[in-house]
């Protein structure tokens, strides 16, 4: 994870909102900014945490308000007029729903997005690759590595038949499960989907699918994620593996590897952004952020829940991860 530095900067927040930096609206000269929340979640409320934790670390004058749309794309639209009627001077959205509904409210404030799988997919910039100078958008995507995690969990089990929880409403998890579906075809795996409207499905659909596969991965879906002790349960019961692509929400469960991202690193990358805005930079110069830095992702291992299914973790891997657990007890390297 990127070390936080403490930056001093003199902040002179004079200048009038193009598709740049904040205005000055307060009295105190403070930047309003306003975070529309998907739903919260381990990983989601991680890239919050990260974002206030950089800024603090900064001279800059911010204030926030905090705002979460409970998995509900009605709730986010109301959050995004809420954020205007305040006259936010730079908006936030924490997940694609919500952050489609801020770049569609606004079209001359700073709106930066994080947890966004791909963006360009969601229309929130033209290319995650090439920042463009005359957007007011930017931000830090979670393009996770969905074939290394699959062919990962296949190679250490021998699982041939792949289930695979699903969010059909929410572009990040359509993107993801079409990812993890053309993964396992060229991997020669047989792909079992299943989809869910919300979080409360999400038991009954892993059981639906269970005694079809051989193991169980799970992607960066933040309406899965936000249930995924659910799953947890539903494969530990049934003695199949699972793999989540979030290790920021397995912390107690079961679950026999974690590989994905570390939702502070970006939160924190989100910050940098927000810091450059405030001093003038462009937002469509920024563009869309992917980390690539080992540090900001994380490799977990649960050997015990392996030894109960008979799985032998090869040591090459073992001294891959960031985090074993043995026996109980969790050992951070």
């Amino acid at each position: 994870m990127k070390k936080l530095i403490a930056i001093l900067l003199t902040l002179l927040v004079s200048f009038s909102l193009v598709a740049g930096g904040a205005r000055e609206t307060a009295d105190d000269g403070s930047t309003l900014i306003g975070v529309s929340k998907l739903l919260s979640h381990a990983a989601l409320d991680a890239v919050e945490q990260g974002l206030q934790d950089y800024l603090a670390t900064t001279d800059l004058n911010v204030r926030y308000d905090f705002q979460n749309a409970n998995g509900d794309i009605s709730t986010a639209a109301s959050i995004s007029q809420l954020f205007k009627d305040e006259d936010c001077d730079i908006v936030i959205g924490i997940g694609t729903a919500t952050a489609q509904s801020l770049a569609n409210t606004f079209a001359d404030r700073p709106v930066l997005f994080a947890a966004v799988t791909d963006p360009a997919d969601a229309g929130l910039v033209e290319d995650n690759f090439t920042p463009d100078p005359e957007s007011n958008i930017c931000g830090v995507s979670d393009m996770t590595p969905v074939e290394e995690q699959i062919k990962l969990l296949s190679d250490i089990t021998g699982a041939k038949v792949i289930g695979n929880v699903y969010s059909s409403g929410e572009q990040n998890g359509v993107v993801l499960m079409e990812m993890a579906k053309a993964a396992c075809e060229k991997l020669g795996l047989e792909f079992v989907p299943v989809a869910v409207s919300n979080s409360s499905e999400v038991m009954m659909a892993t059981q639906s699918i269970i005694d079809r596969v051989d193991a169980i991965y799970i992607a960066t879906d933040n309406n899965v994620i936000s249930a995924i002790s659910a799953i947890d349960d539903v494969c530990t019961s049934a003695g199949k593996p699972l793999l989540s692509a979030d290790p920021s929400g397995i912390d107690g469960l079961n679950c026999m590897i974690a590989w994905g991202f570390n939702y502070y690193a970006i939160g924190v990358a989100l910050g940098e952004q927000v810091e450059a805005i405030i001093n003038g930079t462009v937002p469509g110069t920024l563009g869309t952020e992917i980390l690539s830095d080992l540090w900001d992702f994380e490799l977990w291992f649960n050997l015990d829940t392996a030894a109960d299914l008979g799985i032998e973790i090869p040591q090459e891997y073992l001294d891959m991860a960031q985090v074993v657990i043995k026996d109980g007890v969790k050992t951070e390297k």
